[in-house]
């Protein structure tokens, strides 16, 4: 996977892009191009320059959570809710 934002016209973009799909018959690069993408499990936005930030969740990931019956240490509940809350801090450039 690769992550990339230029400056360049889209069109210039889908040029390079379609050379560089070219480059090797059993390499082929899809692409998206646009102001809003996900990478990941992270949202990037583009608003007039400024690329914001949040938690992006995959519309096929199903929700997991360790049932609270299960035989884990107590301490494992709390790193997976302390571990959520981390990375939406560190995905999200504003709290909300």
């Amino acid at each position: 996977d690769i992550f990339l934002t230029s400056n360049d016209s889209i069109e210039k973009l889908t040029q390079i892009l379609e050379d560089a799909n070219k480059y090797h018959p059993n390499i082929k690069l899809t692409y998206d191009i646009g102001n809003s993408i996900s990478f990941h499990d992270l949202q990037m936005t583009n608003h007039d320059g400024k690329i914001t930030t949040s938690v992006h969740h995959k519309d096929a990931a199903e929700p997991y959570v360790v049932p609270f019956k299960s035989d884990h240490s107590r301490h494992i509940f709390e790193n997976i809710i302390r571990a959520a809350l981390l990375r939406a801090l560190r995905y999200s450039s504003t709290l909300k």
